[in-house]
């Protein structure tokens, strides 16, 4: 059974800096997502306001609304935002205090450690209750260093890469694999960043808080431990940040440590600021899939859209644009699926689409 949580993303959900607690109202192989906190929001269905589609998890005014109408204190509280400044403020940290003196077992995305803050120690001793820093890297001796095993992986490779963060990368991987899976192809995810993890991925590590000498290293560990344990059909890896992005070295890492056969790209065409840096502009999309492609030496083979501040018909026009100018399928699988997706992999892999065909034949 699925542990209950409820997520706390306080003026944040369906923001860029709520991404966490977004990802799990989609989707949680793991917990049971019974509540979002958010008083902005309070009395919504969580899925309605994100996707336009009920999904029976109510946003809560506080902690303590949420516990009155469930009738019991859930095991976890998990921290849902993942700001540029990762550090919680005073009312974040009296908000994680209180869940403690609830009893609640503490998730938390951030790179800022509770395990290492003296006042949650106490806490956690006092209450009996434990902290989880979903984001700490593992010691050092059990860190990998690239070995190039990964040039031993015969399963195709798909990594979902970005032209910023924040566009829905990991959304359109996970969304892929499920569609993977329903077509009968044996699939394994990588998760690269928390909100996958928290998600339940059976494989993967939070890339941006290693250091540069294990970052390559830990992704092909990954990778060739689905490969080697779980025998898939093929491997999805979820991206980070974006390769042109000064800030972020997580992408060259991910591709490092991969090394795809193919690359689905994500793109907000309405975005004209990379996210949280204002004074940098967005990169094009044609010069981010020409990086890619030198950098990795791997095609861009679909593209995915963002629609932020975008009416329906805008993105239906750009994905007709996009095909024409590109040459590439696009979608957006929050209105579309991925469909598409699959189809462009079945096409580009043959060895997949055998593999479909032999699970489901034609009828005559």
């Amino acid at each position: 059974m699925k542990a209950k949580a409820l997520v706390y993303s306080e003026s944040e959900l369906g923001q860029i800096d709520g991404k966490v607690a977004n990802g799990l109202v989609r989707h949680s192989e793991k917990y049971e997502i019974l509540g979002i906190i958010d008083s902005t929001k309070e009395g919504c269905d969580a899925g309605e306001y994100l996707d336009g589609i009920k999904n029976g998890i109510p946003v809560f005014k506080d902690l303590d609304k949420a516990i009155e109408k469930l009738g019991f204190v859930p095991q976890y509280f998990i921290y849902g935002i993942a700001p540029l400044e990762s550090f919680l403020d005073k009312e974040q940290r009296t908000t994680i205090l209180y869940a403690m003196k609830k009893g609640m077992d503490i998730v938390n995305g951030l790179p800022e450690f509770l395990t290492e803050d003296e006042e949650f120690i106490e806490m956690s001793a006092k209450y009996d209750v434990r902290i989880f820093d979903i984001r700490k890297a593992p010691q050092r001796k059990d860190l990998h260093h690239f070995t190039g095993r990964i040039h031993n992986v015969q399963t195709p490779v798909i990594t979902v890469l970005g032209t910023d963060c924040a566009v829905g990368k990991r959304t359109t991987a996970v969304n892929l694999v499920n569609a993977l899976r329903d077509e009968g192809l044996k699939t394994s995810f990588i998760a690269t960043g928390q909100t996958g993890l928290l998600q339940g991925a059976k494989y993967g590590v939070a890339v941006d808080v290693l250091s540069s000498g294990f970052a390559s290293g830990e992704v092909e560990n990954a990778v060739v431990n689905a490969s080697e344990n779980d025998n898939p059909d093929i491997i999805v890896v979820e991206g980070q940040g974006a390769l042109s992005h000064p800030a972020f070295t997580s992408s060259s890492a991910i591709i490092r440590g991969a090394v795809p056969n193919a690359i689905i790209i994500q793109h907000p065409p309405n975005r004209k600021n990379h996210c949280d840096y204002p004074e940098i502009p967005m990169p094009t999309l044609e010069s981010e899939i020409e990086l890619l492609e030198v950098f990795s030496k791997s095609p861009v083979i679909a593209i995915t859209l963002n629609h932020e501040d975008m009416t329906d018909e805008e993105v239906k026009e750009t994905i007709v644009e996009y095909e024409y100018k590109h040459e590439l399928p696009t979608t957006d699988i929050l209105k579309f699926g991925s469909k598409k997706l699959v189809e462009t992999l079945l096409k580009v892999f043959p060895q997949l689409q055998k593999k479909v065909s032999a699970i489901c034949p034609p009828q005559e």
